[in-house]
Order: C-alpha cells, then sequence, then structure tokens
C-alpha cells in the first residue's frame, strides 16, 4: 500500500484547495495542522504553507504548483485541461495569475509590518493592496468565458484556487462585485456537495 500525501498545511489558507483536490481526486491524506507561529521544520525554508509530501517523499511547495501537479498526474479526473487541450495555455495563465498577482499580496496582509516601520503607513498597506486584488479580479473577469466553471463544463484545480482566494481581502462581498461572471462559478463551487464538509470545517 502506497504512502498517504501529506499537506501541511492551516485553516483558510492556500492548503485548503490542496486538500480539496486531493479528496476529489480519492487520494488517502493526512493534514498536518500548523499554527501561524510553527516553527516546526515542514520542508519549506520559506516557513510558509501549505507544503505538499509526495508519497515518494518528495517534497512541494507554492500551492499552484502543487494543484496543477495533482491535477496533471491524474489525467481522469479532468481537473486540469490536457497538455493538447486549447484550454490548456488559459489555464495555466490563469493558475499563475491568481498566485502571482493576488495571492502573493496576503504576505503583506498578514502583516503590513513586513514592509512598512512606520505604524501609521499599516493602513495604506491595507487599502492599496485591497484594492489591487480587486482590480486584479476584475481584469480577470473581464478575459474569462465560464462555463459551469471558469474554463468551460468541467471543475478544475483553477476553480478551487479562485474559490478560496476570493475569500480574502477584498472578501466575498467586494469579489462578486467586481467579478461577477465567476461569481456564478464560485457559488457553484460553495455549493458543491462533495466539497461541502472541507468548505465547512477547513475554511476558517
Amino acid at each position: 500500500m502506497s504512502k498517504p500525501y501529506v499537506v501541511h498545511g492551516q485553516k483558510g489558507t492556500g492548503s485548503v484547495p490542496v486538500e480539496a483536490a486531493l479528496h476529489l481526486l480519492g487520494e488517502p491524506y493526512e493534514v498536518v495542522e500548523r499554527g501561524p507561529d510553527d516553527d516546526r521544520p515542514a520542508g519549506n525554508p520559506m516557513q510558509q504553507v501549505p507544503v505538499l509530501i509526495l508519497p515518494n517523499g518528495e517534497v512541494m511547495t507554492e500551492s499552484a504548483a502543487i494543484l496543477i501537479h495533482l491535477a496533471d498526474t491524474h489525467p481522469a479526473s479532468r481537473l486540469s485541461p490536457a497538455i493538447d487541450d486549447p484550454r490548456r495555455p488559459a489555464f495555466l495563465r490563469w493558475m499563475v495569475y491568481v498566485s502571482a498577482q493576488i495571492y502573493a499580496l496576503v504576505w503583506a496582509r498578514d502583516d503590513p509590518s513586513r514592509i512598512v516601520a512606520d505604524k501609521a503607513q499599516e493602513a495604506v498597506v491595507m487599502e492599496r493592496t485591497r484594492e489591487r486584488m480587486a482590480f486584479c479580479w476584475r481584469m480577470m473577469d473581464a478575459r474569462v468565458s465560464p462555463g459551469r466553471y471558469i474554463l468551460g463544463d468541467d471543475l478544475t484545480v483553477l476553480d478551487l484556487y479562485v474559490t478560496m482566494v476570493s475569500h480574502w481581502g477584498p472578501r466575498r462581498p467586494r469579489f462578486y462585485e467586481e467579478a461577477p461572471k465567476m461569481a456564478e462559478v464560485v457559488r457553484r463551487v460553495d455549493q458543491d456537495p462533495r466539497l461541502a464538509e472541507i468548505w465547512a470545517t477547513r475554511l476558517g
């Protein structure tokens, strides 16, 4: 019997869509819950989650890369478009876009003192990163043509990713306003009965 995947994660973080993907794939996995000040080694020198330990012991970090890997290594799941699928370029584009343009801002929002020394400027950081995230959602929404899901009729890990990240600043009400097309997709993923328990227990 192969070893299970091990997810080092935390409620309400980028580890949640990884857990959701593993659940949809029917893969056995364990979660190592890590608090915000947890300094136990997890295989990531950045001390960030998620970290995924593959059954062969290899360590993966970076949520978008993990999700793409899981989907691509389980092609029958249709959680990612195949290499020769015409939707593949858009899939890669938006996975990286969400990670680089939106998710990356959370590092500053979690603790604005990481980038400003003046306490009075922390509110400015929060306001400007919030507006940047809203802008990025708006730009993405203008460039996608969803079906039931963002790339068409198949649920992919992109839908899981957007569903999770849209909970963060500027939070769901603003996301719905800025990204009305993706809002319909996110509501559908929220209500997917296969994911109900994960969303209920792991969103935080």
